[in-house]
């Protein structure tokens, strides 16, 4: 496969990337209709635009979230990414290796050591126990029986399914198959995870388990994830970024505390409005320029604490918080902007 430096450092390199459904769809790039919003070029020209002209980098064990509405585009990117659905332009680079060039073995390699996916549709062997369907990957890799089957039972213990490992699929609830799903994901060991809205089928509390699965996981494994998701708060708890997207383009790029703090557009803005924000921002939202002469006491935080967690000392002080950042007094937070932020989603 060919290897490149393009978005050297970064685990997944995406530039320029298109995609047009409709006969000679390259064509269409190269011509004045590719500006056209996607109705307009719908109608004109029977084209329909999946993605269009996106363009981001994931750092190496950065958990990158992709949300935005039903038709947004998101699924379709993800599936650009591993080419199962192919792009019409553009560059798709993983762990140096340039996916858009790549021959067809190439890409089964990649999907088999490299990168896995993880869907909202199980696609469990109904047949198979929890055990064999985990290394169904590792099977298909080509290791043997003894091989596969240690590394399966890593990952069934690894994800809360010990002591169901000669279960069939349909005796697991929903919140179990996934967790069946996401060790058969993690059995090859993949420098790249993608999530296509993996819990979205799932009961609330079941689906805030899975949530706080992926969390501790990252955490332990450190790997790195696209997650792809219609909902903002899971976009929010789950994410160290996040790519909003709108008819196939990108509106915004940010930290969860920049996407609620300095909304893009409207449309960001209205996504973002019912968030609780005391549970996102941080203190370099709310924190104003020290003054000459200002006490030298009071709580000591960071600018990434978040304000929520940041309040109750705070609020507890008979002085303002100093946030320091290595070693530097970089700001102040009064009580009343912590009060600003915590009473404002209060009425």
């Amino acid at each position: 496969m060919t290897q490149t430096q393009n978005g050297s450092g970064s685990a997944l390199h995406v530039k320029g990337l298109w995609k047009i459904f409709g006969p000679n769809s390259d064509k269409i790039i190269k011509s004045a209709d590719a500006q056209l919003p996607r109705k307009e070029l719908q109608e004109k020209t029977g084209h329909v635009v999946g993605i269009r002209d996106v363009s981001f980098d994931v750092a190496p064990g950065e958990v990158f979230v992709v949300m935005g509405l039903s038709g947004s585009g998101k699924s379709t990117l993800v599936r650009c990414l591993t080419r199962l659905i192919e792009p019409t332009a553009g560059q798709v680079v993983i762990d140096g290796r340039d996916i858009t060039k790549a021959s067809e073995s190439e890409l089964r390699d990649l999907r088999r050591t490299h990168a896995s996916m993880v869907f909202q549709h199980f696609g469990l062997l109904p047949h198979r126990q929890v055990i064999d369907n985990v290394a169904f990957g590792l099977e298909v890799r080509g290791e043997g029986k003894g091989q596969r089957r240690n590394r399966a039972q890593e990952m069934v213990d690894l994800v809360g399914l010990s002591g169901y490992e000669n279960n069939y699929p349909d005796q697991l609830s929903g919140g179990m198959q996934q967790r069946v799903g996401l060790a058969r994901a993690l059995a090859n060991d993949p420098s790249l995870m993608l999530f296509d809205e993996p819990f979205s089928a799932l009961d609330p509390l079941i689906r805030r388990d899975m949530q706080n699965e992926v969390i501790r996981l990252h955490h332990e494994l450190g790997k790195t994830m696209v997650f792809i998701t219609h909902d903002l708060q899971e976009a929010l708890k789950l994410g160290d970024r996040i790519l909003i997207m709108r008819d196939g383009e990108i509106v915004q790029i940010g930290t969860p505390d920049e996407v609620v703090g300095a909304p893009a557009d409207d449309y960001v803005r209205d996504f973002t409005s019912e968030v609780p924000k005391s549970h996102v921002l941080t203190l370099k939202w709310v924190m104003r320029e020290p003054r000459a002469g200002e006490s030298d006491e009071g709580p000591v935080m960071t600018s990434d604490t978040i304000v929520r967690q940041a309040a109750r000392a705070a609020l507890a002080s008979e002085h303002p918080v100093r946030v320091v950042d290595d070693g530097r007094l970089v700001g102040i937070v009064d009580d009343d902007a912590i009060l600003r932020v915590v009473v404002a989603e209060e009425r």
